[in-house]
């Protein structure tokens, strides 16, 4: 998790980003980040309509975590379930999940976990069909599913952390983008798990943080969760980022990702390809960090991943504030695909994966299930 301690101090505890509070009647409480950084607040998800407008709204957003999120949707969708067999469940159970897979489309956790929890139920009712229904049972079963995905996170993100801090020496300027962190996983975060796990081995570490328009991630969730962690980091505007290279201050960039495929392809927050190109261009690495279920080896590269795109509100303003003309066209993706041939490495679990890049994914998710 995010260091409890650091050479600059005021070191704040990160609240869980989400969690499972109760047995099987229980509920999931998260942050809501729409409202970081002015108000840490946690709120009760009960229902799969609430899990689903929570990851659509952003209230819970970063691919792992949404993926851990909708684990326990489905959970959500069994125990609020009113049905009294196994046809009336498994109808509430399958549309849970047919339901939060329309949440979000990009990122391809929420895809594994879904699938994963629809295994369990299959295997569920292979094992229970003819039996009469024992609802805590199935239950604890399908927490104990979501449960497990929670826990593999946390596990795969530490590991992540663990590998891409090898990397960085004492001293090292890293520019992230948009939020990887904790904030964003079931864990300590992909991009900012290296972070803390370098600066847990006594390395000091800077980080350039970009606002990372146009919901500004950047700004009010990673510089929040490095703050209260105390990393010692600076904001800058997403337009500043190329005069930072060319002044010699970045030594690596650091992301997260949303999918990665076969070939390495990656798809990321908008605004990722820029600052991939900047780096080529200034010599200096760029890394992705992502844990073996961010891979999508059903895509042979990253054309056909999906980008979703969003409300124009988010670029126009708000009702009391706008900051673009009413009527005018707005064209707002949330990603965009950084090809592998920018790509220095991917941290993984796995390891430190290498150009070439599609053989090294191969390789390193060859046994994965």
């Amino acid at each position: 998790m995010p260091p409890r301690s650091s050479p600059r101090g005021g070191c704040k505890r990160l609240p869980p980003t989400l969690s499972w509070k109760g047995g099987t009647g229980g509920h999931v409480v998260l942050i809501d980040q729409t409202l970081l950084p002015g108000q840490l607040k946690l709120i009760r998800v009960s229902t799969v309509t609430a899990m689903w407008e929570a990851i659509r709204s952003l209230r819970v957003r970063g691919a792992p975590a949404i993926g851990v999120a909708a684990a326990y949707g489905v959970v959500l969708g069994a125990q609020t379930s009113r049905a009294r067999g196994w046809k009336g469940l498994a109808r509430d159970v399958l549309g849970a999940i047919d339901r939060l897979a329309t949440s979000r489309p990009t990122a391809v956790n929420l895809f594994r976990a879904l699938d994963r929890m629809r295994d369990c139920w299959d295997r569920l009712e292979v094992l229970e069909s003819g039996k009469p229904l024992d609802r805590q049972e199935l239950l604890s079963v399908l927490l104990a599913e979501a449960r497990a995905i929670h826990e593999e996170d946390a596990a795969l993100c530490a590991a992540i952390g663990r590998h891409g801090a090898s990397l960085l020496r004492d001293g090292c300027r890293i520019l992230t983008h948009c939020n990887a962190g904790a904030l964003a996983t079931g864990g300590s975060g992909t991009a900012l798990s290296v972070i803390y796990a370098a600066q847990e081995l006594g390395k000091r570490i800077h980080v350039y943080s970009d606002e990372t328009r146009p919901l500004l991630q950047g700004a009010r969730l990673t510089c929040w969760e490095l703050q209260r962690s105390g990393v010692d980091v600076t904001l800058i505007c997403d337009n500043a980022a190329a005069s930072i290279f060319r002044a010699g201050l970045v030594d690596a960039v650091i992301v997260g990702a949303d999918r990665i495929a076969a070939n390495g392809d990656v798809a990321n927050k908008i605004g990722t390809y820029g600052v991939a190109v900047l780096a080529r261009e200034h010599g200096v690495p760029f890394y992705v960090a992502a844990p073996s279920t961010t891979f999508d080896l059903s895509l042979r590269n990253g054309k056909r991943i999906p980008i979703e795109e969003r409300s124009s509100a988010e670029v126009t303003g708000s009702p009391r504030q706008r900051t673009a003309p009413r009527g005018i066209r707005v064209l707002n993706p949330a990603f965009d695909v950084t090809p592998a041939r920018y790509v220095t490495a991917i941290f993984t679990e796995q390891g430190v994966l290498r150009p070439p890049l599609e053989s090294s994914i191969r390789r390193a998710l060859r046994n994965r299930g």
